[in-house]
């Protein structure tokens, strides 16, 4: 009897969920023992034609990291869907569009000529910017297109399942896989988690009070922070009141506040807003300039609360009023 066929692949992300694989450690020994890994481009010596051969459907699970920004990806997924019985969104990239999402605050335009132009590093006195196409040996090679927008995996194909983090727990990535070999998946389009907040299961939490009021809000290098006190009580903005739980509390156990890597539970419709209304909450003040000097202790509003989903909020992108960059932006 032949064994379950598993695929992965990378789009546009940092690398860590692929890193999160290998963390599996000896772990990934009973994966390979009961599974066929038959396309693994970044760790494997796999070309786009071997993917080609399977028939549609003949691989039982591809597990797909990163968020959408270039066009050979939309292509390869695409096609990795179209040949595989399940896709599983690997990632807070992949899930919600992740950090790399937090570029639809630029135009296309903006970001390129950031990058081939105004990074003080940069040698390129020509003002060379990417093409799609080139010349090589008298052949003219087609070469990816950079999208106006990052989008997360379930924008451009249909996804089954989640596994949320940044990276993900290699626990979850395993039970993942397990669940796929064993044929013990939930529901469609379960996130791989747990369903409550991490405030719900958090070592501190029965040191947060049950009204807290906020002056001011520091951040982490501005004040000593106790390990063992709910963050928000000492004014730190954290994030698990309203981001699911199953990290295992890595940030909180590092002393860290939660920012907000696994996304949002279940029904909340926009992350970012979810959490921006649950920290209003806590803000104490008695006039308006009071108001305005407690929220300019947070430098970047949009960067703090969409870190990770910008991509798939209500939002998606910053609206552009200048009118080149506005039909660049449409092109």
């Amino acid at each position: 009897m032949s064994k379950p066929k598993i695929a992965l692949y990378w789009c546009s992300s940092c690398g860590g969920c692929e890193e999160s694989i290998v963390d599996l450690a000896e772990d990934i020994l009973t994966v390979i023992s009961s599974a066929e890994i038959v396309f693994w481009p970044v760790a494997l010596d796999f070309k786009y034609e071997d993917l080609n051969r399977f028939s549609d459907g003949e691989i039982d699970a591809a597990l797909i990291n990163g968020a959408i920004r270039m066009s050979e990806q939309e292509q390869i997924v695409k096609l990795l869907r179209r040949k595989s019985k399940l896709i599983i969104a690997q990632g807070a990239c992949a899930h919600l569009g992740g950090v790399v999402g937090l570029a639809n605050f630029n135009a296309k335009k903006e970001i390129l000529e950031r990058a081939y132009k105004k990074v003080p590093t940069l040698k390129n006195d020509a003002g060379v910017f990417p093409q799609m196409k080139v010349w090589q040996d008298d052949m003219e090679l087609d070469l990816p297109d950079f999208h106006k927008i990052v989008k997360p995996l379930d924008m451009v194909i249909d996804v089954d399942y989640y596994i949320p983090g940044c990276p993900p727990p290699p626990e979850l990535i395993k039970s993942a896989l397990l669940a796929v070999l064993e044929n013990k998946l939930p529901q469609k389009g379960t996130v791989l988690a747990e369903k409550k907040a991490l405030c719900e299961s958090c070592s501190r939490r029965d040191t947060k009070p049950n009204k807290i009021k906020i002056k001011r809000f520091k951040r982490v290098y501005e004040t000593e922070l106790d390990e063992n006190k709910c963050f928000l009580d000492q004014g730190v903005i954290c994030l698990g009141i309203a981001t699911r739980g199953g990290c295992n509390e890595r940030c909180i156990k590092a002393n860290q506040p939660c920012k907000g890597c696994f996304g949002p539970v279940d029904n909340v419709l926009d992350y970012g807003g979810k959490v921006l209304s649950a920290i209003a909450s806590m803000i104490d003040y008695d006039t308006p300039e009071e108001l305005e000097a407690i929220l300019s202790s947070i430098p970047d509003l949009a960067g703090l609360f969409y870190r990770y989903s910008l991509a798939s909020s209500i939002l998606k992108m910053k609206l552009n009023k200048d009118k080149n960059n506005a039909q660049e932006d449409n092109d």
